[in-house]
């Protein structure tokens, strides 16, 4: 039990106790001396904003008493907003209060699900989950709706040791979708139905069956309940895809005025933003939720910062980027490189911490220091996050090929293959297929360097296709560098003009105004001599980097083409 408790979050650890009293007929007294000896205060909420602490208006039944309603309905809020930490918190305070409240076991069990992350929960957080509801399961004081809801996610718990991650959380769907059938009018069983499709849903599928399915429940519910965090939440990660976006650009401009108070509700608009190319949004979006995330860090006594700063971050720079802001994005990376403690180590710091410094090079084309890319912070637990760790290694391998190093750049891509060895051996398709993708490109322009255009050409179209054929995961805004944009390069360096054309317009079809694919659509435009669509191309470049801060030299190039344009 020693290892399980130190790999325990502290902020979880109240829980831990309280589930160890009840299992050993231990009384309230017990609980509260243990809470108290590690110095957390029971159910005390720690979030930032307005005063009266803004998370929504949530309205959930259950079969315990009135005195904890108030509570419940607050950590339904916070659990809405993926505000797992402080949700659970609320949950222990319910649990010292009333033992006998079977919901509250079950939204412990909730908040370390985390259905919508790209990672599965730790061992620490299947044990913990799986004792929660155990106990939910236990305790006699609940409706048949609650019991089909603590059936449901014990389905998520159950032999977790055995079964895989996707297969539970298939489980978990069904078992929701029967309890939706039974109950159709039970506006919060929709909800988590919804939320149970989107967490089932499969990566590969380009019909984005479940994702439409679950945004038709929740539109339909959001007229009369249009400040419920959940629903407008879920709604932008149902549309949270290219081809779905603007089905939830109302929700995204709601979402952050519903739960001001929540740093993740500040931030999670900026994914449609981003995927519609509304960089101006975005930005304020991110600039908001990195301070919410900051002022948070500071006041639960966090050393570091907190993961949710370091998310935002990454969406900020990437923003930043496609405004042709360089100077504010290179503010971010130097910011960046003073962090050195995150709490907690997860998928989101390990992902930022590569992604961020990646992009600014990569999209700047500062070729010599891609190459010499160092990983941040040297002390990150970086073996446990592999397909993250693949990040410096392809940045690296693009900076060795661009530099002529290309004995140095076989050796990234024998590291990525090493990575795509142990994402297959962990099971994990999805990564291995990110790497892969990585791996044909980077053998790509091995290729194309070594004079070898026509394997160069099939390699990169066929990671092109992986790509398309796959959706970025939700801890990003977007691939470090999308594969066919690194096509059109390579068609552009061939002088295939119009083919470069067709692969930069592909990309803006998936990526909006993102600022290279315009300013390469307008180069290879103005090569082909197509001056209409070079001229529209840089137009638009020129509309959305717009800012004073907008300094890319590419700017000053497609400004003196519409010049010359317009004489």
């Amino acid at each position: 039990m020693k290892n399980l408790l130190q790999e325990m979050p502290l902020v979880r650890f109240s829980f831990f106790i309280l589930t160890l009293a009840a299992c050993h007929g231990k009384n309230k007294s017990t609980a509260k001396q243990a809470i108290n000896a590690i110095n957390l205060k029971q159910g005390e909420v720690v979030l930032c904003g307005p005063p009266g602490k803004q998370f929504g208006s949530v309205e959930f039944e259950t079969s315990c008493t009135g005195k904890v309603k108030k509570d419940f309905n607050l950590a339904m809020a916070l659990l809405h907003s993926f505000e797992y930490d402080e949700a659970e918190k609320v949950f222990a305070k319910i649990i010292y209060e009333e033992p006998e409240c079977a919901m509250a076991y079950w939204g412990v069990a909730m908040c370390n699900y985390h259905q919508l992350w790209p990672s599965q929960p730790t061992q620490a957080e299947l044990v913990k989950g799986g004792k929660a509801i155990s106990i939910a399961q236990s305790l006699t004081q609940k409706s048949k709706r609650e019991s089909d809801y603590i059936e449901a996610i014990a389905l998520f718990y159950k032999d977790w040791n055995k079964v895989d991650h996707h297969t539970r959380c298939l489980n978990f769907e069904k078992a929701m979708e029967k309890t939706y059938s039974e109950f159709p009018n039970d506006k919060e069983v929709a909800i988590f139905y919804a939320l149970a499709l989107d967490g089932a849903a499969d990566p590969a599928d380009k019909t984005f069956s479940n994702q439409r399915k679950a945004g038709g429940i929740l539109t339909a519910l959001y007229p009369n309940e249009p400040n419920h965090p959940g629903i407008v939440h879920y709604i932008i990660h149902s549309y949270d895809y290219p081809e779905l976006a603007t089905l939830g650009l109302e929700a995204a401009r709601k979402y952050a005025s519903i739960a001001p108070s929540s740093a993740h509700a500040q931030h999670m608009p900026s994914h449609i933003f981003t995927r519609l190319g509304l960089w101006d949004e975005c930005i304020n979006s991110n600039l908001i939720s990195t301070s919410s995330a900051r002022c948070y860090a500071e006041n639960a006594g966090i050393k570091g910062h907190w993961d949710e700063e370091l998310h935002g971050m990454d969406y900020l720079v990437y923003a930043y980027l496609q405004k042709g802001q360089n100077n504010l994005a290179k503010e971010q990376c130097d910011y960046l490189k003073t962090i050195h403690e995150v709490y907690p180590v997860n998928f989101k710091d390990a992902y930022a911490f590569a992604a961020i410094p990646s992009r600014y090079i990569l999209e700047n084309k500062i070729w010599e220091e891609a190459a010499s890319l160092k990983m941040h912070p040297e002390s990150f637990p970086w073996e446990k996050f592999p397909w993250q760790k693949a990040i410096f290694h392809f940045t690296r391998l693009l900076g060795s090929v661009h530099t002529g190093h290309i004995d140095s750049a076989r050796a990234e891509l024998k590291s990525l293959n090493t990575i795509y060895d142990t994402l297959i051996a962990q099971k994990d398709s999805y990564k291995a297929n990110q790497v892969q993708i990585q791996i044909k490109t980077s053998e790509a322009w091995i290729l194309f360097k070594e004079g070898k255009n026509i394997k160069a050409l099939r390699l990169m179209n066929l990671a092109t296709d992986m790509e398309d054929k796959t959706e970025k995961s939700p801890v990003t805004p977007g691939e470090v560098i999308p594969a066919v944009e690194l096509l059109g390069d390579m068609l552009l360096q061939m002088n295939k003009t119009d083919k470069a054309l067709e692969a930069y317009e592909a990309d803006l079809k998936k990526h909006p105004n993102r600022f290279n694919a315009l300013y390469c659509a307008g180069l290879a435009a103005e090569k082909s001599n197509n001056f209409e669509k070079a001229n529209l191309y840089y137009r638009q470049l020129t509309s959305i980097a717009n800012s004073n801060n907008s300094n890319r030299p590419e700017l000053e190039t497609a400004k003196f083409f519409l010049k010359k344009q317009a004489h």
